[in-house]
């Protein structure tokens, strides 16, 4: 087992010298967007561009109407009276040129007739036995969408970085591409190590057993933030069952290890990753809850090693596994998005290491909920925010502002 440089190990082993900041750093470094490839639109939502989208056609494809209505040419507005001698609709060919004091009945979207110039809306109008009479005074507004007015073929439509959220989808498809490039998403697994743990719903059959409350929350949280969950694996507390189940997710490119990330007697997340060739980047961060978090390699394969307690697990992965997440699917921005919001209750001082609270909103301010433990499950229910205290921090009065982050 080796380290990647840069190394910032402590000769005391259960010793936390590494800052969150410092550590945030160090993946940050190793965290590439994983390649490009071309997908169909109906494959490409919420995937982020790799390249800038093009428009292959104009937008409108031609002067079109904008209204209901009738078209006549701009200079007759004028006149007291119109002759309807066709109609137009969408998707057919153009109506008839127009001549002095005729009118084509149009629907929106239909091409506007040569000759014409505006567009007489359906309800500004009385219409009798062919002809038509305008009801109100003519204005500036001519409701018809000029050729190329909204995007001209090759035009830049989207730039890349984009994510292609439901509007940013709707502008590709509009711009009639029948393929984007992406960044490739993340495929990843989940392995579960602990002789307790059973799958959810079978623990109440047993006298000492727990239900793996990790896995199922985990893959949820990676697809929610871009990854592409393969398999979630509970493995025992063995260094060989632990090899077994990465070996078998060989098509990764992301291990989350849940559990085994300490230094207790069976903790072997790392030692089973060993014969694989894991390389560790950092281990032990001096943050509360979460210290034993580590993060390596094991070839192309980026590892995160999670606490096996619940709070301490998604805590860590909020902070570490969304922003590697983010960063491997070619996202913009780490997704560590601090705020500050004004402390509802007052807080007292903090320990040696720097704190990362669960809390949840209330109005515009922040309460953080009492009795935080690393093992609690419940409280995650009620958590929607992260606070962030200092090492050391002194005692905070209510009204305080704190750095916070959406959980």
């Amino acid at each position: 087992m080796t380290f990647i440089e840069p190394v910032q190990a402590s000769t005391n082993c259960c010793a936390a010298t590494m800052s969150f900041d410092a550590a945030q750093a160090i993946l940050a470094v190793h965290a590439r967007p994983l390649g490009i490839e071309r997908v169909p639109p109906a494959k490409a939502g919420r995937r982020v561009l790799a390249e800038p989208v093009h428009a292959r056609v104009d937008a409108p494809r031609f002067d079109a109407a904008a209204m209901d209505g009738f078209a006549v040419r701009e200079a007759d507005i004028a006149l007291p009276r119109f002759r309807v001698v066709g109609c137009a609709y969408p998707g057919e060919p153009c109506a008839a040129d127009i001549g002095p004091g005729e009118a084509i009945r149009i629907m929106t979207g239909a091409r506007m007739s040569a000759g014409a110039g505006r567009v007489l809306v359906r309800e500004q109008v009385a219409e009798t036995d062919g002809w038509i009479a305008p009801t109100h005074a003519p204005t500036a507004k001519r409701h018809v969408r000029a050729r190329a007015s909204d995007m001209a073929a090759g035009g830049l439509v989207l730039t890349a970085g984009r994510t292609l959220d439901s509007r940013a989808l709707l502008v590709a498809a509009a711009a009639d591409v029948d393929s984007v490039s992406v960044w490739r998403r993340p495929r990843v697994a989940v392995i579960a190590s602990g002789d307790e743990l059973v799958a959810p719903g079978a623990a109440a059959n047993t006298r000492d057993r727990l239900p793996d409350c990790l896995s199922e929350a985990l893959l949820l949280m990676v697809r929610q933030h871009g990854g592409v969950p393969v398999r979630a694996t509970l493995v025992p507390d063995t260094a060989t069952a632990i090899t077994a189940a990465a070996t078998a997710s060989d098509d990764c490119d992301l291990l989350v290890m849940a559990g085994g990330a300490s230094r207790g007697d069976r903790d072997f997340a790392r030692l089973g990753l060993a014969p694989l060739g894991l390389e560790i980047a950092f281990a032990d961060v001096a943050i509360k809850p979460g210290k034993p978090v580590w993060y390596g390699r094991v070839g192309d394969r980026h590892v995160l090693g999670l606490p096996g307690n619940p709070t301490a697990a998604m805590t860590i992965a909020r902070l570490f596994l969304v922003p590697l997440l983010r960063t491997l699917g070619g996202q913009p921005g780490a997704g560590l998005d601090w705020t500050s919001a004004p402390l509802l209750a007052p807080l007292p001082e903090t320990g040696p290491r720097e704190s990362l609270l669960c809390a949840e909103r209330q109005g515009d301010g922040v309460r953080v909920i009492e009795r935080q433990s690393a093992s609690a499950q419940l409280m995650l229910a009620r958590a929607d925010v992260l606070v962030r205290r200092p090492a050391h921090g002194a005692a905070l009065a209510a009204g305080a502002l704190v750095p916070v982050l959406r959980f």
